[in-house]
């Protein structure tokens, strides 16, 4: 399982799918989010700006990613 840090206390869900390089760009990242591809701590979230804090996982084409 890989991993992102984050600064503040929360990082949205399509930033934080550019930053760990899950998608190119955050129109990607809105597509795959609103097509219901993205679990967020293990189920679908199809919002875009879905506020993940640390500890919460997100995972999209088999890859999980943990925020710290």
């Amino acid at each position: 399982m890989d991993k992102i840090t984050i600064k503040d206390e929360y990082i949205k869900l399509g930033q934080a799918m550019k930053l760990a390089g899950l998608v190119d760009s955050g129109l990607e990242a809105k597509e795959v989010i609103q097509a219901g591809k993205v679990l967020v701590n293990g189920e679908v979230d199809t919002r875009r700006g879905k506020k993940l804090v640390p500890g919460d996982t997100f995972s999209y084409q088999g890859k999980e990613i943990t925020v710290e």
